[in-house]
C-alpha cells in the first residue's frame, strides 16, 4: 500500500473542484487510498501535492547549482561525439586547458538555465488528468518522469535555449568552439562539420534534468528518508 501511496504522491496535483470530487474519491479508492487506508482524503491530497512540489523543487535544485551538472558524473556535459577526436587531437597539442574550459562552459551554461524548468513543471502539473494519472499508474518505474518528458519538453527547450547561448557567448564558450575548429583545421587540414553549439547544449541540459527527475520519483516512492514533513510522514509513514 505505501508504495502505491508513494507513486500517487509523485503523480497527482491539486484538489478536484466540487463537481469531480466522486471522481477524485474513485481514483483514491481505485488504487487502495480511500478512508481505509488510514488517512482522510484530504490529508492524501495535500500530501500528495506536497511530495510532487518536493520531488520536483529537488531535481531543479540539484540541477541549478554550481557543479549541478559539471559535478555529477551521471548527468555532466561532455564534449559532443563528434567533436571527441577534434578535442583528442587538440589535447595532444597543447590545447588541453582550452578543451576542458570549453567542456566547462557548456556545463555552466546548463546549470544557469536550470531554474527556468520550476514553472513549467508546476504548469505541467495543473494541467494533468485523471486519466494521465491512470496511465501513468499502469506505466513502468519512471512513468510519472517520462510524463513530464513528454508534456514538458517543447516549453523546456524553448526556456534555456536562450539563457544557454547567452551563457555560453557572456563566457566565451560559443567563441572557444569557433578558435578550436580553427585550430583543429590548421592542424589537420580538415574541416569539421559544424555544430549546433546551443541546441546541443539544451538538449544534453534537459537529459540531465529529466534523469534528476527519475531519481526524485524513486526515492519518493521507496525510500522512507524522501518524506522530510510531518505530513509527508503522516500519509506515507515516517520510518
Amino acid at each position: 500500500m505505501k508504495k502505491t501511496l508513494c507513486l500517487l504522491a509523485f503523480l497527482m496535483i491539486v484538489p478536484a473542484p466540487p463537481a469531480r470530487a466522486g471522481a477524485l474519491d474513485d481514483l483514491l479508492k481505485g488504487a487502495g487510498l480511500g478512508k481505509a487506508a488510514g488517512a482522510g482524503n484530504a490529508d492524501i491530497v495535500a500530501g500528495l501535492k506536497e511530495a510532487l512540489s518536493i520531488g520536483t523543487g529537488n531535481a531543479v535544485a540539484a540541477t541549478s547549482k554550481t557543479d549541478g551538472y559539471f559535478g555529477n558524473e551521471a548527468i555532466r556535459i561532455l564534449m559532443p561525439k563528434n567533436m571527441q577526436k577534434v578535442a583528442d587531437v587538440l589535447g595532444k597539442a597543447g590545447y588541453r586547458k582550452e578543451v576542458d574550459e570549453f567542456v566547462l562552459g557548456m556545463n555552466r551554461a546548463a546549470e544557469k538555465a536550470a531554474p527556468e524548468a520550476k514553472r513549467i513543471f508546476i504548469d505541467a502539473i495543473r494541467g494533468m488528468s485523471f486519466e494521465d494519472a491512470r496511465k501513468i499508474l499502469d506505466g513502468g518505474d519512471t512513468a510519472a518522469t517520462e510524463y513530464f518528458r513528454e508534456k514538458t519538453s517543447g516549453k523546456l527547450s524553448e526556456a534555456f535555449r536562450p539563457i544557454v547561448s547567452s551563457s555560453m557567448n557572456e563566457v566565451g564558450t560559443t567563441r572557444a568552439y569557433k578558435e578550436m575548429m580553427g585550430k583543429y583545421a590548421a592542424l589537420t587540414f580538415v574541416r569539421s562539420e559544424p555544430l549546433d553549439l546551443d541546441r546541443y547544449v539544451t538538449g544534453k541540459a534537459l537529459d540531465g534534468l529529466f534523469h534528476m527527475v527519475g531519481q526524485e520519483e524513486t526515492r519518493i516512492r521507496k525510500d522512507p528518508a524522501a518524506r522530510a514533513t510531518d505530513l509527508l510522514k503522516s500519509v506515507f509513514g515516517g520510518k
